[in-house]
This record gives C-alpha cells, sequence and structure tokens, in this order.
C-alpha cells in the first residue's frame, strides 16, 4: 500500500471528458550520456536534484492512481523519459505495470511508452517491452558521422554503435518503435542521408524530426521570461547559430536549415514513401490540412495538456517548461487532476494563441503553425514585435512546399 495520502479529486465527477498526458521523469535529469544539446541535464543544478534522483514506490503509486483517476478517457497514455529512464532498472517498470492494473478503471485501456538512448538495453529489457506493448523511442540523428558529433558518453565516446546494436534488439523481439532524431545545426545539411539512413538502416516504425535549439542561457532563464530588449528580428544575424552574438547555443539547427530538412525530406517522402513510411511532422500537417486537426501539441491553436512530473511529484507545465516558474505544485499536496486544470495552467494553455504577434495573425500559414511551441518565441518581427518563433522563414518555407502540393494529397487522400 502507498504511504502517501489518498488525495480526493472533487473537481472532475460531473460526467464530462477529461484528457492530459504527463511525462514521467522518474530519474529525473539522470543520463548515462552526456549529448551537447541536452535540454535537460541542467535540471540537476537548476532544481537542485539530488546525485542519483529515484522516484520512491509510494509516490509512484500515488501517480499512476491519479492520472487514471483524473482522466475520463478510454485509453491512458504513460510516457516514461528523462534523462533516461531506463537507470531506474526494470524491477521499477515491473512495479509501474502492477500497479496500472490495480488502478485500471473498467474498461479502460493502458499504454505505454519509454523514450530510451538504447544503451541499457539487452534481451531481457526487450522481453519485458515486448510482452507489455511498449511503444519505445529510440534516439539517433542520422550516420555514425552525424550521430557521434553530439551524442556521446559522459567519457566522450562515440555511442552509435551500442544504438544501432539497441534497434537490432528491438527488431529481434518485433518491438514496436519509433527513431526520434534531434535536427541540428550539422544533420540539418544533409536531410536526404539522414532520412534515408533512418528509413533503410534502422527501419523504424515511426520517424520522428525534431528541431534542436535552445536559446543560449537556457540553463538559467526560463522560456518568457528572457530580456527582450537583448533578443533579435527576424532574419538578423544574431537570429542564427553561429555568431558571436547569437540568440542561440551553437549546435542549434538554423531557422533557413531546418526549412531545408523538413523540404528535402518532405520531396522524397511524398515521392516514395507516401503510405509506406509514417513521419509525425507529415502526417501531423496533412491531418490539419485536411480539417481532421493537429496531432502534435506544436501545431494546436492552444497547449497545456502535455505536462511533466519530475521524481519528487513537483508537476510543471510543460516538458520544456521545467522551470520553477511554471511549476504547478506538487501531486503530494494537491491532486495532479486538480493541478492539470487550475487556473494557472488554463492561463499558460491559452497564452499560447493569446500572445501571438500581428507577424502571426496575418499569416496565411497560421492556422498550420499557430507559433509553433512558445519555448521557441525568443525573436522579434520585422516591425520590433515581440515573441515570434526563431523557427518562423524555415516554417514558412515548408509550408510553402507542402501548400504547392495540396491538390495532390487531396487525389490521394480520396482514393
Amino acid at each position: 500500500m502507498t504511504n502517501e495520502p489518498e488525495l480526493k479529486l472533487p473537481k472532475l465527477t460531473n460526467g464530462d471528458f477529461y484528457r492530459f498526458h504527463t511525462m514521467i521523469k522518474p530519474s529525473g535529469s539522470q543520463c548515462n550520456l552526456d549529448c551537447a544539446y541536452c535540454f535537460y541535464l541542467h535540471k540537476e543544478e537548476l532544481l537542485q536534484q539530488p546525485q542519483a534522483p529515484r522516484m520512491s514506490d509510494s509516490l509512484l503509486e500515488s501517480h499512476i492512481r491519479q492520472y487514471i483517476e483524473a482522466q475520463t478517457g478510454d485509453e491512458v497514455i504513460f510516457t516514461w523519459q528523462g534523462g533516461e529512464p531506463t537507470l531506474m532498472g526494470l524491477d521499477f517498470f515491473q512495479r509501474v505495470v502492477e500497479l496500472q492494473k490495480r488502478h485500471q478503471k473498467p474498461g479502460q485501456r493502458i499504454e505505454n511508452d519509454l523514450q530510451t538512448n538504447g544503451i541499457l538495453l539487452n534481451d531481457e529489457w526487450c522481453a519485458f517491452l515486448a510482452e507489455h506493448n511498449f511503444l519505445v523511442g529510440l534516439s539517433i540523428d542520422g550516420p555514425a558521422e552525424l550521430h557521434d558529433l553530439y551524442r556521446y558518453s559522459k567519457g566522450n565516446k562515440p555511442t552509435f554503435e551500442r544504438v544501432m546494436a539497441a534497434a537490432e534488439l528491438l527488431h529481434q523481439h518485433k518491438i514496436v518503435f519509433s527513431a526520434l532524431c534531434v535536427v541540428n545545426r550539422s544533420n540539418a545539411r544533409k536531410p536526404i542521408d539522414v532520412y534515408r539512413f533512418l528509413r533503410d538502416q534502422v527501419r523504424p516504425r515511426i520517424i520522428q524530426f525534431i528541431p534542436g535549439l535552445e536559446p543560449g542561457d537556457f540553463r538559467s532563464v526560463a522560456p518568457g521570461h528572457w530580456d527582450w530588449d537583448k533578443l533579435p528580428t527576424l532574419g538578423s544575424p544574431a537570429a542564427k547559430p553561429g555568431n558571436p552574438d547569437s540568440v542561440v547555443a551553437d549546435w542549434s539547427v538554423s531557422p533557413d536549415d531546418w526549412g531545408y530538412f523538413l523540404t528535402r525530406v518532405w520531396n522524397e517522402w511524398f515521392k516514395r514513401d507516401y503510405g509506406k513510411v509514417f513521419v509525425d511532422q507529415f502526417e501531423n500537417v496533412i491531418s490539419q490540412m485536411f480539417g481532421r486537426g493537429p496531432q502534435k501539441c506544436v501545431s494546436g491553436r492552444i497547449c497545456g495538456k502535455a505536462l511533466a512530473i519530475e521524481f519528487n511529484g513537483d508537476l510543471y507545465s510543460c516538458d520544456h517548461f521545467v522551470y520553477p516558474e511554471y511549476k504547478l505544485g506538487n501531486i503530494r499536496d494537491v491532486h495532479q487532476g486538480d493541478l492539470v486544470f487550475s487556473e494557472q495552467q488554463k492561463k499558460f494553455a491559452f497564452a499560447k494563441s493569446d500572445t501571438l504577434p500581428q507577424y502571426c495573425r496575418s499569416c496565411a500559414y497560421l492556422e498550420l503553425c499557430w507559433g509553433e511551441c512558445p519555448k521557441n518565441r525568443f525573436i522579434k518581427t520585422p516591425d520590433g514585435e515581440k515573441g515570434l518563433n526563431y523557427l518562423c522563414s524555415g516554417l514558412k518555407t515548408f509550408y510553402a512546399k507542402i501548400t504547392m502540393d495540396r491538390a495532390e494529397l487531396g487525389r490521394r487522400l480520396a482514393l
């Protein structure tokens, strides 16, 4: 039995539909790699985490119970991330499955996914993941010469061969997995090499591309709390990586390279792989173009339903907003459902569209973009208005290309 108090959920009992997603960090920011571009390793210092943070059994049960209790959908998805979640060990995840079964509502489906660097995966791990139908996300940035640029061990050793061995293990155990590729300043310039490698060599069920970028002061300054007087304007040298006064960390993808990368991969995918290879960015934008809504939070009009919980029960507005300024509370003190639907979190959610600059509101691609992720809105419009997304020019390039292909997309969808 849990030692945590069983907080009640008074607000969500009126029969309405409630659904949200909380990313779980059971080992905090602890990781067995030392990737140059990691946006989470610094949380150890920022949040004053202990050297080897671990979510306790009692807190784990409180989270699982509250998370299931606060949602009325027929499916509840648990996402395990870090840091590196496999550092918790198999016994922890066996306990996870046991507790999920204990608190599962009648007729409810429980799903799990786990994002990993793959280093600790072995036959025992894979047998467990296969038995319990975990969807695995494997982090890999392309061929060895691109992957090993930024993804290395604590001793600065390359990791590519070990990640590829993990991919083969996943295939051997018939585990559904996605390849998560961080598009950074280097691999962004080789889009076809990266895409073909992932498609043909890694062979995942899903390919995910995420832009690797952070402001230069991301280790100490929370999103939205920037000094706007010091931030650059769209198109200026400081709004790109590689300049002495750049607003972003040196490894960050440039806006134009992000547009180039997505457009080149789209051309290859649309010509050869449409309907055969699942690239989440492409499926997302097609869904939007044809009135089925966004599949990714970064493309939605509001956000706020994708939160993050730390090993100690602290709940934050978003995985990319794990800063003291965005802490909602602790699930030991307030039920998770109440924190998720609190006024503080509602304000966070609607700020995404409410704070858009006029430059975005008058954009032809507004309803495909909605300003992308608020964590990236740290440059100014040509008129000097604050809150423009750093990736704006690249996103426009990509949206212009797919808009040109809209008629052909419609024809294919009708078949």
